[in-house]
């Protein structure tokens, strides 16, 4: 069987790449620039359904997760894909939300209520926070050097904290797995306080690390001269929606912990596994 993975070069769709090979599957990187990647690829252009037909057929499933864009941006993608795929005649999509919710309107409400309508076998993974954000230069640099690791949620407030190599995980084992169809949510079950994260970062560094809640803004002057006002501002937006919010905890009912029997890996092994 051969399965094609969206944006195989990016955070999210490599390590869905490399888990599908190393465990001995055919897949098929849909990049912009085949020549950017090792192995099988192959161009995909979002704005043209035959491109993107081109590329589906042949396959057995396929990894979706939406390009990084405005809104209205994201829903064009969405239904590009939705329409290339009813075409193509996939047996099987895998999607990530990639920690959108799924609002009407929005991209991953687009496509994930298009495979709902249609005749394909599906399902949507929902993730909620990935733990690479805390990978970023401004929270993971005073973490090694001042022993304090700085983000902008409440210490206490619970979140479902997940890594996309578990998402991966749970993308292959539904990519091969047809039978489990719908939504299937992504992340630590207990959910994390700030004090679990710092503990990881404890163990994986050997020495103390202690959690401090930050400002929002603050947070944001870390992040607009990396990634340009215009990107960085919902960011910084989610988090000052997040500080009226009670938690972010996955649905149990619905969890690749019940639905998959995975469990994610813990801070510590999950900063170990990413080498970082």
């Amino acid at each position: 069987m051969t399965y094609l993975v969206h944006g195989a070069s990016g955070a999210q769709g490599s390590p869905v790449l490399s888990a599908l090979r190393a465990s001995g599957h055919q897949a098929v990187a849909a990049v912009r620039d085949p020549t950017s990647i090792e192995g099988p690829a192959v161009a995909v252009d979002y704005d043209s359904v035959d491109s993107l037909v081109a590329a589906y057929r042949e396959t057995s499933g396929v990894f979706v997760h939406l390009p990084v864009g405005s809104p209205q941006r994201q829903a064009e993608v969405a239904g590009n894909v939705a329409a290339a795929l009813a075409r193509s005649g996939v047996n099987r999509v895998v999607m990530s939300t990639s920690g959108y919710p799924l609002e009407d309107g929005s991209g991953p409400a687009v496509l994930a209520t298009a495979l709902e309508a249609g005749g394909q076998s599906f399902a949507v993974l929902e993730p909620r926070l990935f733990l690479e954000n805390l990978l970023l230069p401004p929270v993971v640099g005073p973490a090694r050097t001042e022993g304090v690791l700085r983000y902008p949620v409440r210490a206490h407030y619970p979140i479902s904290w997940v890594s996309h190599l578990d998402v991966a995980d749970a993308a292959v084992a539904l990519l091969i797995d047809g039978s489990i169809t719908g939504r299937v949510t992504v992340g630590a079950l207990p959910a994390l306080l700030g004090s679990d994260l710092a503990d990881g970062f404890s163990t994986h560094l050997g020495t103390p690390v202690s959690f401090e809640a930050q400002d929002p803004e603050d947070f944001g002057r870390g992040i607009i001269p990396m990634f340009g006002e215009q990107a960085a501002r919902p960011v910084i937006d989610s988090y000052v929606w997040r500080q009226t919010q009670v938690s972010d905890v996955i649905d149990e009912e619905r969890s690749a912990q019940r639905m998959l029997g995975m469990v994610p890996r813990t801070v510590a092994q999950w900063l170990a596994d990413a080498g970082a």
